[in-house]
């Protein structure tokens, strides 16, 4: 698996998690970043019939795989509300309170997942120049993107007690990678925080990720349009963006 943790499988919290869905059944080609070479590398495992890797917006690459992209903050315009820093699943981002935030592009993976917060638009998405990775070195990429990960919800299940405010991203399943640290060295372990009952932030929180996802959508279906019109995805799209205001508005 990539460990992009974008969600793009349809699992929210990332790799784990579909991966756990896959073992119960769970079709092996939805992996979007890892496109047809991570689809075919999973049903040989598994040993399933080799399906067709789900479609990515991107150009497939050279290896495969769609196009490597980078997430970039348009500097000028960040006012420093630090959504963005709490939904990139690898600390990719670094930045302060009404300060100025940026991006360590070596480590984004380009997942997305800081977009649909940030309340001033000002992050993009940009191709990565690099040369494609070698096995070796997509290998320990991988590696570290995971540990990063697992750094990350324990530092967000330590902060749990303490948040105030409804959360960027959907409460990550913390039991599961709980579990599935003890049993591999390889990740850092994280350890369960008991808390009180959550109050009204975690209401507040299903508003925040569906309005998450419709800008997600939104954002997706404009570049299409841009690229090809489509009569049936402009309806789509009016219907998004209609369901977006109607929750601003409440």
């Amino acid at each position: 698996m990539p460990q992009t943790q974008c969600g793009l499988c349809g699992h929210r919290d990332g790799c784990l998690p579909y991966a756990k869905s896959m073992i119960e059944g769970e079709a092996a080609n939805k992996c979007i970043p890892g496109g047809q070479p991570v689809a075919d590398a999973l049903a040989q495992l598994l040993n399933r019939p080799h399906l067709k890797a789900e479609q990515s917006i991107w150009p497939i690459q050279s290896d495969g795989r769609p196009q490597r992209m980078k997430a970039i903050i348009r500097e000028d315009e960040c006012i420093g509300c630090t959504k963005c820093i709490s939904a990139c699943p690898v600390d990719a981002i670094i930045g302060s309170g009404k300060l100025m935030h940026t991006v360590l592009t070596d480590l984004c993976t380009g997942c997305e997942l800081c977009i649909p917060p940030c309340p001033v638009d000002c992050i993009d998405l940009v191709e990565d120049r690099e040369p494609l990775p070698t096995i070796a070195e997509r290998n320990n990429e991988q590696q570290q993107l995971r540990q990063r990960y697992y750094a990350h919800i324990q530092r967000e299940e330590q902060r749990s007690i303490h948040r105030k405010g409804p959360i960027v991203r959907a409460e990550i399943d913390t039991d599961l990678f709980s579990q599935f640290s003890h049993w591999l060295e390889e990740v850092p372990s994280i350890a369960r925080v008991e808390q009180a009952v959550k109050t009204v932030a975690s209401v507040d929180a299903k508003t925040t990720i569906e309005l998450a996802k419709l800008r997600t959508q939104i954002k997706k279906l404009e570049k299409q349009l841009n690229i090809r019109a489509d009569q049936q995805k402009q309806t789509q799209l009016e219907q998004l963006q209609l369901r977006l205001n109607q929750i601003l508005e409440v």
